[in-house]
């Protein structure tokens, strides 16, 4: 089994939903690609990335769609 995408966002709510997933012991992988502190003068801020393992996807499928409901 692999690692399944389940959120592409900003920061703060990648944060709140990985808690959440945590929460009920589910492991979370984070893929922050922000490269402001290597390159300061780049302002873009890049999306960070959650995954989990295809395992896990039924456990939490549930989690994170009230976490969209209540974004």
């Amino acid at each position: 089994m692999g690692l399944i995408k389940i959120f592409s966002g900003e920061e703060i709510l990648a944060v709140t939903l990985k808690e959440r997933l945590e929460e009920s012991d589910i492991n979370v992988v984070v893929r922050n690609n922000n490269q402001a502190n290597v390159l300061p003068s780049i302002a873009t801020a890049k999306a960070v990335e959650l995954f989990i393992q295809e395992t896990d996807f039924g456990k939490a499928n549930p989690v994170i769609e009230e976490f969209r409901m209540n974004m």
